[in-house]
């Protein structure tokens, strides 16, 4: 189990230090986290690290995981598409089923923490069903800079909530009366698909997978999604591949709350079968095998046409990649275009195509923008990051703005925060 301690070397004691003495204010708090699925996507991967270390920095910290059938999972996907822009019809038996699901876990789960955080909007309504004595806060992971009906439709529970959580400025809800705040997710760097492999742990992990590096590698790592816009990766690898012999690498699993995964999966199947092995479609959940494709990845692409934070974006950088990405969402807080990684339009594949011959043919500047990618992650996007933002965060709602105003203030003369 990865401690804060383990954070040292790359962090620093001054930051350590401030955390465990945030903590202080949270002995004994009782904090409970709830969303949708236990695997698959960026949330569980943050909540698989942000949770053992609220409970190792002495926070008493537990996930809930919503359970529903195939028909919630198929509305849920229709509101998170909607909200991210898509336009979509709902019926008032899908509204109703959305409702009941969320009814019905309740009858089970018992949610008498001190502060309970809901994330994104598959588990929202719970706060419909409880007897409310501590705060709720609602923490929205995706991209929200579209405003739509289904979002008016959401208010009607958000409303309830002490605060909402979104990724970015531009995710905040206008003209409504809930605060909100911007915390950026981040990374754990030392689970199984960030830690360093050795030259041996990559070696026999491709080979287990049967993947060959006789040729330069570009490859994205993304769910099988119409917003990750997979297809159109093919199309920047064939426009690549006319310049310069490669090969593309996608690998994606599906998250169990979202049911267009093997849809998705398909259409790109179809697609990529007149390149032989010069494409490689991976579905298999293995961090291990992410790291080591990553890892010897020349190039990595995230062509998403919406991407609430984009955490591959963030692993990629790590490894010291450079990566080729578009100018969407919480990506565009991560790379800064041509200082340490190159962004294009959504819609750009020439655009990306060419940006990514140019690394391929430039080693040195792939080198020089992946060491700047790796620095910007390390002082921004780890985990002590969030840790320390949720606690400010929770300190914040439990005992209000001014105890929250005198930490700060206290922590800014003594060169903290």
């Amino acid at each position: 189990m990865v401690k804060l301690s383990d954070y040292r070397d790359l962090v620093g004691d001054r930051i350590l230090h401030e955390i465990y003495k945030k903590a202080r204010k949270l002995y004994g708090k009782r904090i409970i986290n709830a969303n949708a699925t236990s695997t698959g996507g960026g949330v569980v991967e943050i909540l698989q690290s942000l949770v053992p270390l609220m409970n190792d920095v002495g926070i008493f910290a537990g996930w809930r995981v919503l359970h529903g059938n195939p028909d919630f999972f198929s509305v849920t996907k229709k509101i998170h598409n909607a909200l991210q822009g898509k336009n979509v019809e709902f019926s008032e038996e899908e509204l109703y089923l959305y409702k009941k699901t969320n009814e019905e876990f309740s009858a089970y789960t018992h949610l008498n923490h001190d502060v309970v955080i809901i994330h994104d909007s598959q588990p929202m309504s719970l706060i419909d069903h409880y007897r409310k004595n501590q705060p709720w806060i609602s923490r929205l992971h995706i991209d929200l800079s579209e405003k739509t009906n289904i979002l008016d439709y959401l208010k009607n529970f958000l409303i309830k909530y002490d605060k909402i959580i979104v990724s970015s400025d531009d995710y905040r809800i206008n003209n409504f009366p809930v605060e909100q705040c911007v915390i950026r997710p981040a990374i754990d760097p030392f689970t199984i698909k960030n830690k360093k492999l050795s030259d041996s742990e990559i070696k026999k992990c491709l080979d287990q997978y049967n993947i060959p590096t006789d040729k330069p590698i570009i490859t994205q790592v993304s769910r099988f999604d119409k917003f990750k816009q997979p297809s159109e990766v093919i199309d920047i690898f064939e426009k690549v591949k006319k310049k310069i012999d490669c090969r593309l690498i996608l690998i994606g699993g599906s998250a169990s709350d979202d049911p267009e995964g093997i849809e998705v999966f398909n259409e790109v199947k179809n697609k990529a079968e007149g390149f032989g092995k010069d494409i490689i479609l991976i579905t298999v959940e293995s961090g291990l095998l992410v790291n080591a494709i990553q890892s010897i990845a020349d190039v990595v692409i995230q062509f998403s046409s919406k991407e609430g934070f984009g955490l591959t974006v963030t692993e990629a950088m790590f490894k010291g990649k450079p990566v080729v990405s578009t100018r969407t969402g919480g990506i565009s807080l991560q790379i800064k275009d041509s200082d340490n990684g190159f962004l294009v339009d959504p819609w750009d594949v020439n655009g990306a195509s060419d940006r990514v011959i140019e690394l391929l043919k430039n080693k040195k500047l792939a080198e020089s923008l992946g060491l700047s990618a790796r620095e910007n992650v390390i002082d921004k996007f780890l985990m002590t990051r969030l840790l320390s933002g949720y606690m400010s965060m929770i300190i914040e709602v439990l005992y209000g703005e001014w105890f929250l105003c005198i930490y700060l203030f206290r922590s800014k003369e003594k060169g903290g925060i």
